[in-house]
């Protein structure tokens, strides 16, 4: 029986061009001002650090921007990286320069799901700040009230099933009554070896009745 569902992002509830073509994009054009301009936030200054460590160090605030915008251009799934692009893109959202997107049939599946009793967790590797900015800040408005909690690459690497794992101990169920949804399958494929059940998420392609994982085209056709 399924008593929780975990989402991923990008692709599954959420446009994957809008984090491409949105705030990717929006980061790197900001990224130098903003490591300019905070760098003595202790926040900033606590991910800056931690993103130096990450380079092999000894970089100043102006190279490591040059690196931290590097990362962005490669997509290094960099946790400090996310954590500062959570910090840029707080600003974004707080100044409306977008709204975070979310198909129309993850909002009202969700609310439904709630609703019902489910428990509704996030597992992305954007950072859980990203996330509730993202979800906080909708044409459907502030959607984080669904959810029981979130979880981002501090708990471990999406392809990892030992990731699964710590999720479902810290969620305090059996990985069995977690059903996590994605549109990547070597993340699917770590989560039904944690012992999870998987739906694979193929919005832009017709299900392929064979696949590793159930596929939809959408929430609509999840079944639970």
């Amino acid at each position: 029986m399924i008593r929780a569902v975990l989402t991923d992002i990008e692709g599954t509830t959420s446009s994957l061009s809008f984090v491409k073509d949105v705030l990717f994009p929006y980061a790197r054009r900001h990224m130098a001002a903003f490591v300019r301009d905070h760098g003595d936030d202790p926040a900033v200054r606590s991910a800056l650090d931690s993103a130096n460590e990450a380079a092999g160090g000894g970089l100043d605030d102006t190279q490591l921007a040059a690196q931290l915008i590097r990362w962005i251009d490669e997509d290094r799934k960099v946790t400090p990286l996310k954590t500062l692009q959570g910090l840029l893109w707080q600003d974004g959202y707080r100044q409306e320069a977008f709204k975070g997107h979310v198909y129309e049939d993850a909002v009202r599946n969700l609310r439904l799901w709630e609703a019902s009793g489910l428990r509704l967790y996030v597992f992305s590797s954007g950072s859980v700040m990203a996330q509730t900015l993202l979800f906080g800040h909708t044409e459907y408005g502030d959607l984080n009230p669904l959810f029981s909690g979130y979880f981002d690459t501090h708990v471990g690497a999406k392809r990892e099933p030992e990731s699964y794992r710590a999720i479902a101990a810290e969620i305090g169920l059996e990985p069995v009554e977690i059903l996590f949804l994605s549109d990547v399958e070597q993340e699917l494929d770590a989560a039904y070896s944690a012992g999870m059940q998987t739906v694979w998420l193929v919005r832009d392609a017709d299900p392929d009745p064979y696949a590793g994982h159930t596929q939809v085209r959408d929430f609509d056709a999840i079944e639970l």
